[in-house]
C-alpha cells in the first residue's frame, strides 16, 4: 500500500531512460484492472523521441509537462471491445491507476493528463496518430525518472470530514 500513499504528480524528469522492462511491467499493471463485463477495452500507445514527445504535449493548455517525461503512455479506449459501454471510462480509470501505482514501486514518476471526454483533445490526439475512430484516446500519462526526490514522498490526504455513515 505504500504507493497508494506515495504516488505523486511528478512534472519534472531526469533525462533518464526508462528501461523496456519497466516499461513492460507498467503496461502489464493496466491490463491486470477490473472493467464491465470483463470487456478490458483498453489499447496503449507508447510515445518515445523527444519531437515526439513535444508535439504530443500541445494536446490541450495543460499537457505542457507531458514533453518532460522519458515516454508518454496513451491509453486508448477500443469501442469495438465495449460489451458494457456506458463503463468504459471507469475501466480505463482503473487502468490507468495500476499504471501509476506500479510506476511508484518500480521507481518512476508519472503525470495523468486527461484527454476524454474533451472532444477537440479527443481529436487532436487521433488526428495525430491517425488513429481509426474506435480507438478513442482517455488519457495520456508521461512517465520518467523523477527530478526531486520529494516527488514520491508521503502526502497525509485522509480527512475524517469527508466521511459520512449511515447505520
Amino acid at each position: 500500500m505504500n504507493s497508494i500513499f506515495t504516488r505523486r504528480s511528478v512534472r519534472d524528469f531526469l533525462e533518464k531512460e526508462v528501461e523496456a522492462e519497466k516499461i513492460e511491467k507498467l503496461l502489464k499493471a493496466g491490463m491486470q484492472a477490473p472493467s464491465a463485463a470483463n470487456q478490458q477495452p483498453w489499447e496503449f500507445l507508447v510515445v518515445k523521441g523527444k519531437e515526439n514527445l513535444e508535439k504530443l504535449s500541445q494536446a490541450h493548455m495543460y499537457s505542457g509537462p507531458l514533453k518532460n517525461a522519458n515516454i508518454n503512455v496513451v491509453v486508448l479506449g477500443n469501442t469495438e471491445r465495449m460489451r458494457a459501454p456506458d463503463y468504459w471510462q471507469q475501466d480505463l480509470g482503473a487502468c490507468t491507476q495500476n499504471i501509476l501505482l506500479e510506476a511508484v514501486e518500480l521507481g518512476l514518476g508519472t503525470l495523468w493528463c486527461g484527454i476524454a471526454p474533451k472532444e477537440d483533445r479527443v481529436e487532436f490526439i487521433q488526428s495525430l496518430y491517425g488513429l481509426d475512430p474506435n480507438l478513442v484516446p482517455f488519457c495520456v500519462i508521461a512517465v520518467g525518472y523523477p527530478k526531486n526526490e520529494d516527488d514520491n514522498k508521503f502526502l497525509d490526504r485522509y480527512d475524517p470530514a469527508r466521511i459520512s455513515y449511515i447505520n
